[in-house]
C-alpha cells in the first residue's frame, strides 16, 4: 500500500514542480521574458561578474541561478587549443586537437555561399564538441592592402562577395548552437600599430566598403556577437566607439547581440560603460603588479565600475543594457534546451576541407596547358620548396592550431602519384625552419645550413631531367609574413625565391609555381612561368587538395577575392595614402585618401597600369563559352526590379565550375563613383557541352551610392549598364538601362 501512495503522491508533485520552474528557465517562454525574469534576479555584484574575464577565455556565469561560464575559442579555421587559466601557454590536453579548414581568403575565393554554410556548420561542430560558447570568427575587415599580415584571416577586398560570404558561414556557425563573433568591427586593415592607429575616412568609403559585410552578418546572418578592434575611429578606440557601436550597430542596424572586445581592446572604464561594449577581455593577467590578488577584478568593467555604481556616479541602465544582451548569448548557446552536442575530428569534417581547399584553389596562369597533369605520361616529377613540407596550421597568431593531422602538399603529391611515376624533392630554399607557436611544436627538423647558391644548384639539377617540376613557395605564418601583429615588409617573395623560380624555368620548361600565401605577391618571373596556381594556406587536406589539382581529379573554379597588383606602388593605400609601417606607442592619424577607390574600383580607373592579375580572376581546365547577355525590360522604377539573363556553355571537354559576376555602372552620378561595382554572382556547374541559363534580378539598392551629405543610401536615376564578366578585367557583356 505505501508503494501505491508513494507514485501517487510523486505524480501530484512533479506538475506542482513543473509550474514551479522559474520563468527564465521554461523554454517555452519568449526570450525577453525570460531575460527580464533573469535580470530581476541578479545581485548587481553579480552583473558586473558578468562583464568581465575570469581567465584568458572565459567569463563567469551566475552559479547560483544555474547560468553557465561563457568560453571563447579563437578563431576562425579551427578550435584553438586549450591554454592556461592566466597564461598563453598550453593547458597540456591531449584531446584538444582539431581539424584545420582552409584560411578565410581560399573560403572566399570558392565564391561560392554554399562551400560557406558547409564551412561555418564544420567549424560550428567542432567547437560546439569542445563545449564553446562563442567562436572567435569569421573575419571580414577589407584588403586596403597586401602588407597587412592578417589578411589570410578575411574575405578580401569586396564589400559584396563578403557579405554574401559571410552570413552562411554565420549561419552554419551558430546552427550549433555557438555563437559566431564576427571581426573586427572596423576599420582593422593592417596590424603594424592596430592599437595606436586612428583611422581618418570619409561617411562614404565607411558605409560602401567597410561596414557591408558587418552590416550583412547582422542583418541577414543574424549573429549574435561582434568583436571590437584594436584601433580608433574619431578618437574612440573601436571596442568603445559611440558612432560604431551605438549608433550604426544598434541604432541604425539593430543589433540586440554582445560586443565582445578583443584581447587588451578596452581602454577606458567610461566609455566602455556608455558607448557599447559589453564584455571585455585580455586587459591583463597580472593581478600582483596592479595591487589585486585576482588581476580581473582590476578589469575597466569590473571594480572600477561597480565602485561608481555604489557611489552614485553612475547608474545601472546601461548596466542592464549590457546583462541583458550576455542573457540573449547564454539563452541562444549553453541555455538552449535543443543545443546539439557537435562533433570533431569527424571524416565529414576533413572531407568539408579538403572540398573547400580545392574549390579555393586559383589557376592563375596555364600556358599551353601545362596543367592537369597526366600521370600516363610522366615518369618522374620534381616538387621544389620549403613550402611543399613545411606545416602552416602553426603559427600566424591566435589563428594557430593544434591539428591532429595535416598532410603537407609534398605528401599529398606522392600520395596521389603512388607508383605511377617517381616524385623527388629538393628544398629550394631555407625560410623559416622554426616550428612552435605558444607550446604547440611542429616535429619538424627544417634546419638546413647549405648556402643559397648549393640549394639552387640542387634543384636545378633534380630538375633537369623531370618531365614536371613544381615549386611550392610564397609565404608562411611566421612574423613579417601572414601574421597577425606584424606587416610585411614589401610585396616580393621572401628567401630568395624569384632566383630559385627563374632558375627552374631555364631548366624545365614544364614548371607549375605553387604560391602558398594568404597574400598577393609580386611575380618578377611570371612570363618565364608557364602555369600558376595560388593555393593558400589549406589546413589539415593542404597535400590533398593541391594534388587533385595538379592531376586534373579537381578542375580549379576558384576566383581572386582581391586583386594581385604589378607593384605595391600601384596599390591606392600606398601611393595615395596613407599607409604608416613605423610602429609607434602613441596615436597616430591614418588618412585613408583613397576613399572608396579600393582593390578593382581603384585599378578601373587606371588608364596606363594594369594590374599582374585582376579581382575575380580564375581559370578552369575548361572553356567556357557566354551569350549576349539581354534584360527583362529597359527601364526600372525605384520600386521595382530588373533581372539579366545570360547563358554560358562549357566548350571544353572537361566538367567544370564558372563563377559569372554581375558589376553594375552608373554612367552619370553626381558623385564620383567606381567605373563598375559586383553586385551579382553564381557559380555554375556544367558537364562537357552543356548550356545553362544564368539569372541576376536585383533592385535600386544595388543601384545606390551612400551620399554623406544627407547620411542615407541614394539611387540616383538615370543611364547605367549592366556588366557580365568573368572577372574584373574580362567583360563578357553590357546590358544598357535606366532607372527612372
Amino acid at each position: 500500500m505505501k508503494k501505491v501512495l508513494f507514485g501517487f503522491a510523486f505524480a501530484v508533485a512533479l506538475p506542482l514542480f513543473a509550474q514551479q520552474k522559474p520563468v527564465y528557465l521554461d523554454a517555452s517562454k519568449p526570450m525577453e521574458v525570460r531575460v527580464e525574469d533573469a535580470l530581476k534576479r541578479l545581485t548587481v555584484e553579480e552583473k558586473v561578474a558578468m562583464l568581465h574575464a575570469q581567465s584568458k577565455f572565459s567569463s563567469p556565469g551566475v552559479p547560483r541561478l544555474g547560468i553557465p561560464e561563457f568560453w571563447m575559442t579563437d578563431g576562425p579555421h579551427g578550435i584553438r587549443p586549450e591554454v592556461l587559466w592566466d597564461e598563453w601557454n598550453q593547458a597540456g590536453w591531449t584531446n584538444d586537437s582539431c581539424v584545420a579548414f582552409p584560411a578565410l581568403t581560399c573560403l572566399a575565393a570558392t565564391w561560392n555561399p554554399e562551400m560557406s554554410m558547409l564551412y561555418g556548420k564544420s567549424i560550428g561542430e567542432e567547437a560546439r564538441y569542445r563545449n564553446k560558447t562563442v567562436l572567435l570568427g569569421p573575419g571580414v575587415n577589407i584588403y586596403r592592402t597586401p602588407l597587412n599580415g592578417r589578411n589570410f584571416e578575411y574575405m578580401g577586398e569586396d564589400p559584396y562577395l563578403a557579405s554574401r560570404m559571410v552570413v552562411p558561414y554565420v549561419q552554419g556557425v551558430q546552427q550549433n548552437g555557438v555563437a559566431a563573433c564576427v571581426k573586427h568591427y572596423a576599420l582593422n586593415n593592417q596590424e603594424i600599430n592596430r592599437h595606436t592607429t586612428n583611422v581618418i575616412v570619409d561617411d562614404r568609403a565607411l558605409y560602401e566598403i567597410y561596414l557591408p559585410a558587418f552590416k550583412a552578418a547582422v542583418q541577414e546572418g543574424k549573429a549574435w556577437s561582434i568583436m571590437g578592434a584594436y584601433n580608433l575611429y574619431k578618437g574612440q578606440h573601436a571596442c568603445h566607439n559611440q558612432y560604431l557601436l551605438n549608433d550604426i550597430l544598434r541604432g541604425e542596424w539593430g543589433f540586440d547581440g554582445v560586443v565582445v572586445s578583443d584581447w587588451g581592446g578596452t581602454h577606458d572604464t567610461d566609455q566602455a560603460i556608455t558607448n557599447g561594449l559589453d564584455m571585455e577581455f585580455g586587459s591583463w593577467t597580472d593581478g600582483l603588479a596592479n595591487g589585486s590578488s585576482n588581476a580581473y577584478d582590476n578589469y575597466y568593467l569590473a571594480m572600477p565600475y561597480l565602485e561608481r555604481i555604489k557611489s552614485g556616479k553612475v547608474g545601472t541602465k546601461e548596466l542592464d543594457e549590457k546583462v541583458r544582451r550576455i542573457l540573449r548569448l547564454a539563452f541562444r548557446t549553453t541555455m538552449d534546451v535543443n543545443r546539439p552536442f557537435g562533433s570533431i575530428l569527424s571524416p565529414e569534417h576533413y572531407e568539408a576541407a579538403r572540398r573547400i581547399g580545392e574549390e579555393g584553389i586559383v589557376l592563375l596562369q596555364n600556358k599551353d596547358g601545362v596543367l592537369p597533369i597526366d600521370l600516363n605520361k610522366v615518369k618522374k616529377i620534381a616538387v621544389i620548396g620549403e613550402n611543399a613540407v613545411k606545416m602552416m596550421t602553426v603559427g600566424g597568431g591566435s589563428s594557430s592550431l593544434k591539428v591532429q593531422r595535416e598532410l603537407s602538399p609534398l605528401d599529398g603529391i606522392k600520395n596521389r602519384v603512388g607508383n605511377k611515376a617517381e616524385v623527388v624533392y629538393a628544398r629550394g630554399y631555407v625560410g623559416d625552419a622554426r616550428g612552435e607557436y605558444n607550446g604547440v611544436v611542429t616535429g619538424q627538423n627544417l634546419q638546413d645550413d647549405r648556402t643559397p647558391e648549393e640549394l639552387i644548384a640542387e634543384a636545378v639539377k633534380v630538375a633537369a631531367d623531370a618531365d614536371y617540376v613544381i615549386f611550392i613557395g610564397g609565404l608562411n605564418k611566421s612574423n613579417n609574413q601572414d601574421c597577425e601583429d606584424t606587416d610585411r615588409a614589401g610585396l616580393e617573395l621572401p628567401y630568395g625565391q624569384d632566383a630559385v623560380i627563374s632558375a627552374l624555368a631555364k631548366a624545365n620548361k614544364n614548371l607549375v609555381v605553387i604560391n602558398v600565401s594568404g597574400n598577393a605577391v609580386a611575380m618578377p618571373w611570371i612570363a618565364e612561368v608557364p602555369s600558376v596556381l595560388q593555393a593558400w594556406f589549406l589546413g589539415s587536406e593542404a597535400g590533398n587538395s593541391i594534388a587533385a589539382v595538379l592531376m586534373g581529379d579537381a578542375n580549379p573554379s576558384g576566383k581572386l577575392p582581391f586583386t594581385f597588383p604589378a607593384r605595391l606602388e600601384d596599390v591606392p593605400a600606398h601611393s595615395v595614402g596613407e599607409y604608416i609601417s613605423q610602429r609607434s606607442k602613441d596615436v597616430v592619424d591614418m588618412k585613408y585618401n583613397e576613399g572608396i577607390f579600393v582593390g578593382y574600383r581603384w585599378a578601373d580607373k587606371q588608364k596606363k597600369v594594369k594590374p599582374l592579375f585582376p579581382f575575380g580572376h580564375g581559370l578552369s581546365y575548361t572553356t567556357f563559352a557566354y551569350g549576349k547577355p539581354a534584360a527583362d525590360k529597359k527601364v526600372m522604377s525605384a520600386d521595382d526590379q530588373i533581372s539579366f539573363t545570360v547563358t554560358v556553355k562549357n566548350a571544353g571537354d572537361r566538367e567544370g565550375q564558372e563563377v559569372v559576376q554581375l558589376y553594375i555602372s552608373d554612367k552619370k552620378s553626381s558623385l564620383p563613383r567606381p567605373v563598375k561595382e559586383l553586385k551579382g554572382f553564381k557559380k555554375v556547374k556544367l558537364a562537357p557541352g552543356e548550356e545553362k541559363e544564368i539569372t541576376f534580378t536585383i533592385d535600386k539598392e544595388a543601384l545606390s551610392y551612400f551620399d554623406d551629405a544627407q547620411h542615407a543610401w541614394v539611387a540616383e536615376p538615370g543611364k547605367f549598364e549592366a556588366v557580365i564578366a568573368a572577372s574584373a578585367a574580362d567583360i563578357k557583356g553590357i546590358v544598357p538601362f535606366e532607372l527612372k
